[in-house]
């Protein structure tokens, strides 16, 4: 028995001693980044054994110095109802209660006019903005746009304010080193580096409005939307507004609207109230190795034109169904959001010159761009368009506009597409510009009141909540 407990002690103390040799020799060089749980947590840094921008020869200090001063802190104030009885819960209504949310945004005039997203300043009832001195100015909202996810503030300042310049997205490269500015975790103007990962990268591959975004590895993580993207000269490439992640934090992917895009929008806004759309008139899709079969082509990388619009600048230029679009202006379309990522900063009767191919030749068409007359009501998840006098007289009806799509599940297992709406809150509704009017003055949580006859002729009302 004696025996066995000296062999105990003897394994028990080599063992401790293996264990505590390999801790000492083979883990101690590293630290490990800790965040305590507590009101005052402590913060221990990972020790890196080099800086890859700074071991190739990088400096952002000029950079960060340019564009820091120039991003804000934008705080929402957003009132919402929670219902208190079953009369609240079904007819609407229940105590009012204040909620804040936070994001970034980015000074682009010295008069005060501020780039940010659309979902930072959403159903704001109070806007405060803080600048990097931490001085806070009432805000604005002098427009914006959700498919975009642009939009346009402006404060009123004594003095010019720091503002970053416009770079031209277009020629942003991938590997290209980048930094983005804004207001993380509700902290303080916050810097970080990363390079251009990709570019037209669309999140939502499958859904009727296609995106086109920056992608870049520098770390964006909730408060950073709205913040910038800029270059090492300390120009504005990007808007930050996204991240995809399965924790809701930074995992190495970010995306930015591009300049030139958030550009021709908040250009639009000023100038015209809303955003002049420009489209070319083609439906199709990106080409690969399998719709390259099933549309008998052999090109795997380009944008197969499967209808042309009657009437449209693709239709008057020449654009037949059955070409492939590989160009426009010289830039390389290889995918369908190169696309419109490039249209989505031009506008209507602008001119760009199509390479298409057709037959095995190559050929460069000029078409006008015309003015893509739809509108996209958020709210129902619907898609308008204006309709011309011959149909509304086919159809018996005098005035309205026509539902060309569903946007999402829900609208599209009730049909609706073709339907026209007459009246919308018991307001005649002659074109789209009627229906964006009747949005944008509509109380927050009001109900919706569609009159529309459907494909059979019928008049019917329906009260979306």
């Amino acid at each position: 028995m004696k025996q066995t407990i000296r062999l105990f002690l003897v394994a028990l103390v080599a063992g401790a001693t293996t264990l505590g040799g390999y801790k000492w020799l083979v883990e101690a060089p590293h630290q490990v980044a800790v965040v305590s749980t507590s009101e005052n947590p402590n913060y221990i840094p990972t020790n890196y054994a080099a800086n890859t921008a700074m071991a190739a020869g990088i400096d952002f200090t000029d950079a960060a110095q340019k564009s820091v001063h120039a991003v804000v802190h934008v705080k929402n104030t957003t009132v919402s109802r929670q219902p208190t009885n079953m009369m609240d819960l079904f007819f609407g209504g229940g105590s009012p209660r204040a909620m804040i949310g936070t994001g970034s945004g980015v000074i682009i005039s010295p008069d005060g006019y501020i780039i940010t997203n659309n979902h930072v300043i959403e159903n704001a009832v109070q806007l405060e903005v803080t600048l990097n001195n931490n001085k806070t100015y009432k805000a604005e909202i002098i427009g914006s746009d959700s498919k975009t996810d642009i939009a346009l503030i402006k404060i009123d300042a004594d003095d010019d304010l720091p503002f970053i310049p416009f770079a031209d997205s277009n020629n942003v490269k991938v590997g290209e080193w980048v930094l983005a500015v804004g207001n993380p975790f509700n902290l303080t103007s916050t810097v970080t580096a990363g390079i251009v990962s990709a570019k037209a990268r669309d999140l939502n591959e499958f859904d009727s409005n296609p995106q086109s975004f920056i992608q870049t590895d520098a770390a964006v993580n909730r408060g950073n939307s709205g913040g910038a993207l800029v270059n090492t000269q300390g120009q504005l490439v990007g808007i930050n507004t996204a991240i995809t992640s399965e924790t809701g934090s930074y995992v190495g992917y970010s995306f930015a609207v591009p300049s030139n895009t958030a550009r021709k929008v908040v250009e639009d806004i000023m100038e015209y109230g809303n955003v002049q759309r420009a489209m070319l008139g083609i439906t199709g899709g990106s080409l690969d190795s399998r719709t390259a079969d099933q549309v008998g082509v052999s090109e795997t990388e380009g944008i197969y034109v499967s209808s042309v619009e009657k009437g449209s600048g693709a239709d008057k230029g020449g654009i037949q169904k059955g070409d492939i679009i590989k160009k426009i202006d010289g830039f390389k379309m290889a995918k369908f959001s190169d696309l419109s990522g490039y249209l989505g900063s031009k506008r209507p009767d602008d001119i760009v010159n199509v390479t298409i191919l057709r037959g095995g030749d190559e050929k460069v068409i000029p078409v006008t761009l015309v003015k893509l007359e739809v509108y996209q009501i958020d709210e129902l998840g619907l898609e308008v368009k204006n309709i011309n006098t011959s149909e509304l007289k086919s159809r018996g009806v005098k005035h309205g506009v026509k539902v060309s799509r569903a946007l999402t599940p829900d609208m599209q297992r009730y049909n609706l597409e073709g339907i026209i709406i007459t009246e919308i809150n018991d307001e005649s509704v002659e074109t789209i510009d009627d229906i964006k009017n009747a949005m944008n003055h509509r109380e927050y949580n009001e109900p919706i009141k569609l009159t529309f006859v459907n494909q059979q002729g019928e008049t019917h009302s329906f009260i979306f909540r």
